[in-house]
């Protein structure tokens, strides 16, 4: 079973761009337009500082990218802080530089850094990977560098830090500080961040600017927004299998759930109906079906008892801000708005609209019955996996329950056995992992520890730790995050 070419749609890198751009503001907390915003703001100040216009461009991408590692590091975020959205969103709305809030987190201040690494390693590999400028690519490896050099992950200072990283921190503050204090306290505040945060040529102007820029800026609609931010680079075509494994980033034990979900109702659509618009269109919802998952904490993915009301009600509401992006413009806004059906049932008792019947399309049918179908053999922490047999039994007495539509539910239990073979890129080739390294990698990918995995593939420590540092290697990278978003691209994982 392999997926359907994704080219059957038109799709630009910006389309993927503004949805890791959506995912990004999820995960820290804001509004869903903060990095639109930020990055109309950072394209106003790189004009007025007379950057060059390749300069400019990765302004703008840098500016959308900037939390699209975000996912990556969610998970040592909620061990170290708890709820790691709301911990993020604090950071932004009181305490804007990673380094300033060190001294007063004690000991947990100092996880930071480890975070700060895996979050800017991934952003810059989203980047890579995107086919954007390598400008775009480098800001985004030190997007948390400062001027005084007090930043991170390497704690570069002053002209050493590309110019595009000062200006996206500084309408970033911008933009947030507007909305929450007001545009004089926004200033007040970027004021006392002059030659610290940022330089302070950068910090006159936005004192000189910021009230008519702002003012602009609530005036335009979203699609003169985007007129404004596309770039050259993000005018090429590709496939949105990136966001769906940035999405999947976010909780280690998802790793590969979008592609396969993805996979498994297209190649169900093809049972159903000749139409290769429809197979694509299922296919890039599965992809991003999951967008929405961004904004729930971590704990609340991870609890393995009954969930509370209040906690249901943030799951209840993962589909409501897929739908959401389904405002997004082009192929990526079309699968969104598919992709928000996943969880409802036929007989009403789904979420987040409770339609039942024939408000819920065919297409709609296949991806609700397929993420059910996939979760369901996989393991989770509140339950082990289930086998084939068990997970189609459970499918066919929702099908009896008014639940799940037969016919959908048919197509996928035509293929049970067969596993899905994901195609190898390859582009990719060139990078050989051994068969010992690539099931190494498939268990840390999925959260292992050193040990874990040992105990797992009966090695000893000391050689799994081998593996790794042979695999971030050959894959040159330095966390797990990144090895996982490099080889599930791979078709590895």
């Amino acid at each position: 079973m392999t997926p359907p070419e994704a080219s059957r749609l038109p799709l630009l890198v910006f389309d993927c761009v503004k949805a890791l751009a959506f995912i990004g503001d999820l995960s820290m907390g804001q509004p869903t337009d903060h990095s639109p915003r930020t990055a109309w703001l950072a394209a106003r100040l790189a004009d007025a500082a007379g950057l060059s216009a390749a300069d400019r461009d990765a302004v703008r991408e840098a500016a959308l990218l900037r939390w699209s590692g975000c996912t990556a590091n969610a998970a040592g975020f909620a061990q170290v802080f708890g709820d790691d959205v709301a911990f993020r969103q604090a950071m932004l709305e009181e305490h804007p530089d990673w380094a300033e809030p060190l001294e007063a987190l004690g000991d947990a201040g100092a996880a930071l850094t480890p975070l700060a690494v895996i979050h800017c390693e991934v952003a810059g590999e989203v980047a890579r990977m995107l086919g954007l400028s390598a400008s775009t690519e480098t800001a985004l490896r030190h997007v948390f560098e400062t001027w005084d050099g007090r930043g991170l992950p390497a704690h570069l200072a002053g002209d050493a830090v590309p110019a595009a990283v000062f200006i996206v921190a500084l309408a970033g503050d911008l933009e947030i500080y507007s909305r929450v204090f007001g545009v004089e306290g926004a200033l007040a505040r970027l004021a006392q961040r002059s030659d610290m945060r940022y330089p302070a040529d950068l910090v006159k102007h936005a004192t000189t600017h910021a009230r008519p820029w702002l003012k602009q800026l609530n005036e335009l609609s979203s699609a003169e927004v985007d007129a404004a931010l596309l770039t050259r680079h993000m005018q090429h075509s590709t496939s949105p299998a990136l966001v769906a494994d940035v999405i999947d980033l976010k909780l280690p034990w998802m790793t590969g759930f979008s592609r396969t979900v993805a996979a498994t109702a297209a190649a169900a659509c093809v049972r159903l109906t000749p139409d290769t618009e429809v197979h694509a269109r299922v296919y890039h919802a599965g992809l991003i079906h999951g967008i929405g998952r961004a904004s729930v904490p971590n704990a609340v993915w991870n609890q393995r008892e009954r969930l509370t009301e209040s906690a249901w009600e943030k799951v209840r509401l993962v589909p409501y801000w897929t739908s959401r992006a389904g405002r997004l413009a082009g192929a990526i806004g079309e699968a969104a708005e598919l992709a928000s059906y996943a969880y409802e049932r036929l007989d009403g008792s789904g979420y987040f609209r409770g339609v039942r019947d024939r408000a819920i399309s065919m297409e709609a049918r296949v991806l609700a019955a397929s993420v059910a179908w996939v979760a369901l053999r996989l393991p989770r922490p509140w339950r082990p996996a289930l086998s084939s047999d068990e997970a189609a039994r459970q499918l066919l007495e929702d099908v009896a329950g008014g639940r799940l539509d037969g016919e959908a539910v048919d197509a996928l239990l035509a293929d049970a056995d067969s596993p899905i073979r994901r195609p190898v890129n390859e582009a990719h080739t060139r990078v050989l992992l051994s068969v010992r390294e690539i099931e190494v990698l498939r268990s840390i990918s999925r959260g292992a520890s050193n040990k874990e995995a040992a105990r797992e593939l009966a090695l000893s420590p000391s050689t799994v730790r081998t593996h790794i540092e042979n695999i971030f290697r050959k894959l040159e990278c330095s966390t797990r995050a990144a090895a996982t978003l490099k080889a599930s691209a791979m078709g590895w994982l």
